[in-house]
C-alpha cells in the first residue's frame, strides 16, 4: 500500500471523479478559482456540518451567525486591512510576471541549501529574518535580491521592478450612482463579521462572557502568487470561532482552544502522524496578538498550515469601539466590572479542510495483481456512503434494489449503480470514498439477504435485508482511521 506521493495525483482524481473543476475550464480556466463537482460540493458539506456541529450543537455558549459579504468601508479602515493587508511585490521587466519577494528569497535559500551552500543559505535567512528592521520592509527585500543576484525563476533575467507593496483587497463600486468614494470591498477574512456583531449577539441572545461566535462564509483574496490547487485560492471559504473571554483569562482559553481543535482533527479521520501544532516565535506574532499557533498538515507539498489558534487579545473590539463611537466593552454584572473582551480565534480554511481530508484518506493497493485507488474517507464525511448495486441487470433484482435505495435514502447518501462489471462498480466508488456497498443477488430473493461489501478491507459478509440500515449505522459508529 502507498499513500499520496504528489499533488498531481489528487488533481487528477478530483477531476475525474468530480470532486473539484477549474472553474470555468470551457473558457480555458481562471487561475486559482475552482467549482466543486458533485461529490467535490457533498464532501464539503459534510465536513462544514461536522465542524458547525462540533462549534455550536457540542457547546451551549457558542451561537452562530451569518454577517454579509459587503461591510461599511470604515470596517476595514479599523481592522487595519486598508493600510496594512499587503504583499510585498515584485516585477520581472522581461516575462512581465509578478513575485510575491520574500517567497522568492525563500525559493532561492532553498536553492542553496540543496546546492550544499548552506552557510550562505544561512545568512540571507538572518536577513530575511530581519527584514523591515534596517530600512524600509520593501527596501529590505529589494536590497537582499539585488545583492545575490537572484534571477527570475521563469526568465532567468536579472532585470527586477521595485518592490512595492500590492494590497490584497477586491474593491468595487457600491450603488447606482457609485463614484471612489463609495467603494466597498469584498471581505478578505470573515472574522470582521463576527467582531461587527459582538453587541447585537449580547444583546439578543442568552450568552454571557466567555462565549463564542461561530460563521462559515466566502473571503476573497487578490493573492498575486495562487497556486497548489484549493490549498491557496483567491476565492475561498472560511470557518471561524471567535471566543471572547475576560482579560487574564486568555492564556488558558488560547491552550484548551488549540488541544481541541487538534482533536477535532484526529476526530475526522485524520492520521495522527500527519498534524502538528506550530507556535508562532514571539518575534514573529503579528502587532495585536499575544500568542498563535497553527495546527499543519503534512500534504504532499509539505507541512502547511490548516487552521490558525489566536490570541487576538481586545485589539480588534478596541479598534471598532474607536473608529465606530459605539460602546463595545462588557459588563460583568456578578463582579460589578467593565472591560473589554479578549479574543481567542480559531479559523480554519474549508478548502484546505478539504484538501487534507482527501489527501489523507488517498490510497494505492495492489489487490490480486491489480492496483486499486480508495479513499477511506470517515463514513461522516463521504460524499456518497452507500453503493446499492443489483449484481446485474434483471428486473427482479432490479426491484429489490430500488427498495432498500428508496429506503436508505432518509438516513444516508445513497447512489444506485448498475452499470458495468461489479467489480468495475466497486472500484468507482471506491475512488468516490464509498464505505459500503451493498449487493443484490439471486440469493437474497430465496433469503431476503443482501451482501454488504467493506471499503477499507473489502470484506463482505451477508446481512438481513431488514438490518441494512441499522448494520450501516453501527459500522460507521465504529469506524476508525487506518
Amino acid at each position: 500500500m502507498s499513500n499520496l506521493d504528489s499533488l498531481d495525483k489528487i488533481v487528477s482524481l478530483a477531476k475525474s471523479r468530480g470532486f473539484i473543476f477549474q472553474s470555468s475550464e470551457i473558457y480555458g480556466g481562471l487561475s486559482a478559482v475552482y467549482d466543486y463537482g458533485p461529490l467535490g460540493v457533498e464532501l464539503k458539506r459534510n465536513i462544514r456540518n461536522a465542524w458547525w456541529k462540533e462549534m455550536t450543537q457540542r457547546h451551549d455558549n457558542i451561537v452562530g451567525v451569518d454577517a454579509a459579504i459587503f461591510m461599511h468601508p470604515k470596517v476595514w479602515e479599523a481592522s487595519g486591512h486598508v493600510g496594512g493587508f499587503n504583499d510585498p511585490m515584485i516585477d520581472d521587466k522581461q516575462s512581465k510576471k509578478r513575485y510575491r519577494a520574500d517567497m522568492l528569497i525563500e525559493q532561492f535559500i532553498a536553492k542553496l541549501n540543496k546546492d550544499g551552500k548552506g552557510e550562505k543559505a544561512e545568512e540571507i535567512q538572518q536577513l530575511l529574518d530581519t527584514s523591515g528592521t534596517r530600512k524600509s520592509l520593501t527596501e529590505d527585500l529589494y536590497d537582499i535580491i539585488i545583492e545575490n543576484e537572484i534571477k527570475s525563476p521563469d526568465s532567468g533575467a536579472f532585470d527586477w521592478t521595485e518592490v512595492r507593496q500590492f494590497n490584497l483587497m477586491f474593491k468595487t463600486q457600491f450603488g447606482a450612482t457609485s463614484s471612489e468614494e463609495d467603494g466597498v470591498y469584498l471581505r478578505p477574512e470573515t472574522a470582521q463579521g463576527i467582531f461587527v456583531n459582538y453587541k447585537n449577539v449580547l444583546d439578543t441572545s442568552r450568552v454571557s462572557v466567555p462565549f463564542g461566535i461561530a460563521q462559515t462564509g466566502k473571503a476573497f483574496r487578490n493573492e498575486v502568487v495562487a497556486r497548489q490547487f484549493v490549498f491557496r485560492m483567491r476565492e475561498f471559504e472560511q470557518m471561524e470561532m471567535q471566543y471572547f473571554v475576560e482579560p487574564g483569562t486568555d492564556k488558558n482559553a488560547y491552550e484548551e482552544w488549540l488541544q481541541k481543535r487538534l482533536n477535532w482533527h484526529k476526530s475526522i479521520g485524520i492520521r495522527e502522524e500527519n498534524l502538528r501544532t506550530a507556535p508562532h516565535p514571539q518575534d514573529k506574532l503579528a502587532h495585536y496578538a499575544r500568542a498563535a499557533a497553527d495546527i499543519q498538515y503534512k500534504y504532499p507539498i509539505g507541512w502547511q498550515e490548516v487552521e490558525g489558534i489566536h490570541n487576538r487579545s481586545d485589539f480588534d473590539l478596541t479598534q471598532h469601539q474607536e473608529f465606530s463611537g459605539k460602546k463595545l466593552d462588557y459588563f460583568d454584572q456578578k463582579n460589578q466590572k467593565r472591560y473589554i473582551p479578549y479574543v481567542i480565534e480559531t479559523s480554519v480554511g474549508l478548502d484546505r479542510l478539504t484538501l487534507m481530508v482527501l489527501c489523507d484518506a488517498y490510497r494505492e493497493e495492489e489487490v490480486d495483481g491489480d492496483n486499486r485507488t480508495v479513499l477511506k474517507l470517515d463514513p461522516r464525511l463521504a460524499p456518497v456512503q452507500v453503493g446499492v448495486l443489483p449484481l446485474i441487470k434483471k428486473p427482479e433484482l432490479q426491484e429489490l434494489a430500488y427498495k432498500i435505495d428508496k429506503d436508505l435514502r432518509e438516513d444516508f447518501s445513497v447512489q444506485y449503480d448498475e452499470a458495468g462489471s461489479i467489480g468495475k462498480r466497486y472500484r468507482r466508488l471506491d475512488e468516490a470514498g464509498t464505505p459500503f456497498c451493498i449487493t443484490v443477488d439471486f440469493d437474497g430473493l430465496e433469503d431476503s439477504t443482501v451482501t454488504i461489501r467493506h471499503r477499507d478491507d473489502m470484506s463482505q459478509k451477508r446481512i438481513s435485508v431488514d438490518k441494512v440500515a441499522d448494520v450501516i449505522k453501527t459500522e460507521m459508529k465504529n469506524w476508525k482511521a487506518n
